[in-house]
């Protein structure tokens, strides 16, 4: 049985994701198509607009046969973190023979060359050059391009390195030659519209950024509600579906965003305010360091949001605020969701110390993945979880830490989804909150 997997947000599913899917039915001879799945937390520090079982469906209905879940931890990490814990996921189910992922190169065998070359072994060379322009001051994103470019010249390295979708590609294919897995990496070339656009051009491939967008496209024209570029957010709560997606999803898609709120970083921002207060206060005397524990913060970025709190006005307008030259926008807005979701350094270099994935939580499946997922509870060298209530009592350690965390990330996004419902005056399509201990596992036939 070929079995071929894909890393994921969905945030949502689009005529882009459609295309990689068939794709690998086309190209790749799969038997199976299994996801990964980010939850209810982005890798760019954004909520989804839906959650992981909306999400979960989405991808079921339009070609996948197994969904898993990638815990908070890793959804919410760099792009190293985020592609080491989802390809340890993989490699340790011991069922998956590709990974097949979209880029900006469409080039496997060239994305391969330079991440086994400078990048999987970090050669002296280019540990040295890169160390050197992250004391001039540059991001680590930066700080890696100028290093490659120095390392590599005549090759037009930086913009292979720039692309988005290049990036996660690149860091999947480094953490499978770290692991020695037997997974290949397979690419196919990015259709549309690149990652980052806000634009819906003619045609059938937006980017999910551009449909987010017209999803918040409020029914007053004059603003925005976005939630992840800085747009006005006074019309949050007037957001509606927009039809002018509906050539850029599947139908089954469109259906369901017709038919559902959406969050974006706005949603969070009362809560989030509440927590950088408590914390700050938390100790006798007030601390710059009062956020350093927390993952990925550390004392420049602590100090950073620490200066400027007394300007909050709101998350996205917050982390613009404390954007520098080395401290990019994304990285102040993953910080933020982890002070937010209480997720500490301490607990992702647990998670990292033993091998990054220690469960892997099963979302849903369809008929055909049933068969496989069979195979994976007698292959994998981890647990597959399929009710959490029961796995909380029976993991341990960092393996219980990241479950809990997962559950509590899911608590705090349904609450703030159950607010924004009672707030717009319009009852959610499941009066009552889900219980993320109790959840069922979807089936499709």
């Amino acid at each position: 049985m070929n079995v071929t997997a894909v890393i994921a947000e969905y945030n949502p599913f689009h005529n882009g994701h459609l295309y990689q899917l068939e794709t690998i039915r086309q190209t790749q001879d799969a038997d199976i198509i299994l996801i990964v799945l980010s939850g209810n937390f982005m890798q760019r520090g954004i909520p989804a607009i839906l959650d992981k079982y909306e999400r979960c469906r989405m991808a079921l209905e339009n070609g996948a046969d197994l969904v898993f879940e990638l815990p908070v931890y890793f959804a919410l990490g760099s792009a190293e973190y985020f592609a080491q814990g989802a390809v340890s996921l993989l490699d340790k189910l011991g069922v998956v023979d590709t990974l097949h992922f979209g880029s900006e190169s469409g080039d496997s065998s060239l994305l391969y060359e330079l991440t086994d070359r400078m990048l999987a072994r970090e050669s002296g060379a280019y540990k040295t050059a890169l160390n050197h322009y992250l004391k001039k001051g540059l991001s680590f994103p930066a700080a890696r391009d100028s290093a490659l470019c120095e390392l590599l010249p005549g090759q037009d390295v930086k913009s292979l390195v720039s692309a988005p979708n290049n990036i996660l590609g690149i860091e999947y294919i480094k953490a499978l030659i770290q692991r020695d897995s037997t997974i290949k990496p397979v690419t196919v070339t990015r259709k549309g519209e690149g990652y980052a656009s806000d634009s819906l051009a003619a045609g059938r491939f937006a980017s999910a950024n551009g449909i987010r967008k017209a999803l918040f496209q409020p029914v007053d024209a004059d603003s925005l509600c976005s939630g992840y570029a800085g747009a006005n957010h006074r019309s949050a709560h007037n957001a509606h579906p927009s039809a002018c997606i509906e050539n850029h999803v599947p139908p089954s898609v469109y259906a369901r965003l017709r038919s559902n709120q959406f969050l974006c970083t706005h949603d969070f921002s009362e809560m989030l305010l509440y927590k950088l207060l408590q914390d700050k206060n938390h100790a006798a005397h007030p601390h710059k360091d009062a956020f350093a524990a927390y993952y990925d913060i550390g004392p420049q970025l602590s100090h950073t949001l620490y200066n400027n709190l007394p300007q909050y006005t709101d998350f996205d307008g917050f982390a613009q605020l404390c954007k520098t030259r080395n401290l990019t926008y994304t990285r102040i807005c993953r910080g933020l969701m982890h002070i937010l979701l209480d997720m500490t350094q301490e607990n992702a270099e647990a998670l990292k110390n033993r091998d990054y994935a220690q469960y892997a939580r099963l979302l849903g499946f369809t008929a055909r993945g049933m068969e496989l997922l069979k195979t994976i509870k007698a292959n994998a060298s981890i647990p597959v979880i399929t009710k959490p209530a029961s796995a909380l009592r029976q993991l341990a350690g960092a393996a219980q830490m990241s479950l809990r965390a997962d559950i509590h990330a899911a608590d705090i996004y349904h609450s703030v989804l159950q607010q924004k419902h009672l707030r717009m005056s319009k009852p959610p399509a499941n009066a009552v909150r889900q219980n993320e201990l109790t959840c069922q596992v979807i089936k499709l036939s």
